[in-house]
């Protein structure tokens, strides 16, 4: 089992070594590969994404992802911006499924900013289509407007389009995952007013006609925001657009208390897929050692049971945690009156003792 593992900036490289070492007591036969990504493979190679990360990336079987970004390189062009690698990964190795799981443990119930009683149980799963809608879209750019309200003028554009292979092949995904779960789907357009999404919710329906045992919601994106922090236990898989998806799916990490908690799986056809944490690459906490690693260990326990077929070793990662936050340990983000404030390191130590204890009981 062959993971690139590929820290980036920020906190990313804090959060990604508790990961691995998370990884490495559960004894199992990982070749693991570190490579630069992000600012730091712009500063070692001219580029956020260079062709010895890429290739890595293409011969591993999962891809452990930190985070990208500084606000330092906000002023270079955008195609060398840290961002664009993430973006060029999801590209190149065709991972258009994103998995977002929003899960509220129990015991954090009190870290949401939501009535207990709202977010108590919650677990939804946002799937989020990757490879096309406004990110990818083309053409893009900026220009001299020939019309609208300011003809002469300068202006920037950007294109949102989606085939129907697109839709269907993000469409299975979101049915197939919820005849595991509640057997739910709520689709997320903007019928109302984009051509895209009235062509969206069509094939979606299309689609649905499979799966009769499965039932099929469809709500507009400005409603599914409200319905989010106003009823977010009335769903259960939702699937949208890419830049929706974004959106929602960072809203929903705060109804667990922390983005901090949140983990991510991107996957292909062949289940070859890139595992990060939700948040990005907090340069302004970066080096504190107060990063919480758990999205990142989480999202390893993803990698293994969807790429690397080992579900036992997933819920043992996953066991672990749960006890962990049952001893009270926290980190800054999760932290309230009563619990123990532990660092990053201290945190991921936490995770690994608790699964060498089960190991050894």
């Amino acid at each position: 089992m062959k993971i690139a593992v590929l820290p980036g900036d920020g906190i990313g490289t804090e959060i990604v070594a508790e990961a691995v070492k998370v990884l490495n007591v559960l004894d199992l036969p990982f070749e693991m590969e570190t490579a630069l990504v992000g600012g730091a493979a712009y500063e070692a190679h001219g580029h956020p994404l260079p062709d010895s990360t890429l290739k890595l990336a293409k011969e591993a079987d999962a891809v452990l992802f930190g985070a990208v970004g500084d606000w330092k390189y906000d002023k270079l062009d955008r195609p060398l911006r840290p961002e664009q690698a993430i973006l060029g990964l999801r590209k190149n190795l065709g991972l258009f499924a994103n998995f977002r799981p929003a899960i509220c443990y129990e015991e954090l119930v009190g870290a949401s900013s939501l009535k207990p009683e709202l977010i108590s149980g919650l677990d939804i799963l946002i799937i989020r289509e990757l490879t096309g809608d406004i990110y990818f879209g083309q053409p893009r750019g900026r220009r001299t407007a020939v019309d609208g309200h300011f003809p002469g003028t300068e202006e920037a554009f950007d294109t949102m389009r989606y085939s129907k292979p697109e839709i269907e092949r993000i469409a299975h995904v979101a049915f197939q995952a919820a005849r595991k779960r509640s057997k739910k789907v709520t689709s997320v357009d903007k019928a109302n007013v984009l051509e895209t999404f009235q062509f969206w919710k069509d094939v979606v329906t299309e689609v649905h006609a499979q799966y009769p045992d499965v039932e099929l919601q469809h709500m507009y994106v400005d409603n599914a925001a409200m319905q989010l922090v106003k009823a977010p236990k009335a769903f259960d898989v939702v699937v949208t657009g890419n830049m929706f998806g974004d959106i929602l799916s960072d809203e929903a990490s705060m109804l667990t208390g922390s983005i901090g908690m949140l983990p991510s799986a991107s996957l292909n056809s062949s289940n070859q897929g890139l595992y990060e944490p939700s948040h990005g690459s907090a340069p302004d906490i970066a080096g504190k050692n107060i990063a919480n690693p758990l999205a990142t260990i989480l999202s390893a326990a993803m990698m293994l049971r969807f790429s690397l077929n080992q579900p036992e070793a997933a819920n043992r990662i996953e066991t672990a945690v749960k006890t962990v936050l049952a001893s009270g340990l926290r980190t800054a983000d999760i932290w309230s009156e009563g619990t123990t404030k532990v660092n990053t390191q201290q945190m991921g130590a936490a995770v690994v003792a608790a699964i060498t204890k089960t190991t050894k009981g």
